[in-house]
């Protein structure tokens, strides 16, 4: 077991890492992944990695009527998800966050036993969000104008 402070240390040794492995420059001069600067209130990209699994997802945590609203219109572009970016791309409408609090949720989790605590297991972490991230925010860029309320 690891003491909180060990956690705590291995976590921001594992995001610096994959900082460093995989650095941002993008060709628009942007740097860095999207994740909360994609100008849609309410909505976000994240990164999970924790004791047990990882995922990349997009998240909706807007109002009610927001959600609803944007995500009829992430529904809408489901199959062009699936077939040309992210075909493991799971939907879940009604998600819970650990704190309770519900969301909407668009994730890909990665197949295999992974956990921050095991630095083996890191770099196909690393290069599974890289690869997957990519994908969504290319996904993304191509489809905003239309997800925009």
């Amino acid at each position: 077991m690891f003491s909180k402070e060990e956690s705590r240390q291995l976590r921001q040794e594992f995001w610096t890492s994959f900082g460093k492995s995989f650095p941002r420059n993008l060709p628009n001069g942007r740097q860095g992944w999207l994740l909360y600067n994609t100008k849609i209130k309410g909505l976000s990209f994240k990164f999970h990695f924790d004791t047990r699994s990882a995922l990349i997802a997009l998240d909706l945590e807007d109002d009610l009527e927001n959600r609803i609203n944007c995500w009829e219109k992430l529904i809408a572009l489901k199959g062009i998800l699936q077939s040309e970016y992210l075909p493991n791309a799971i939907y879940e409408e009604e998600y819970y966050l650990d704190n309770g609090k519900e969301i909407s949720r668009i994730y890909v989790p990665l197949d295999q036993n992974v956990s921050i605590h095991n630095k083996n297991t890191w770099q196909v972490v690393m290069e599974f969000f890289n690869v997957n991230m990519t994908l969504f925010e290319a996904f993304f860029e191509e489809y905003k104008e239309f997800i925009k309320p």
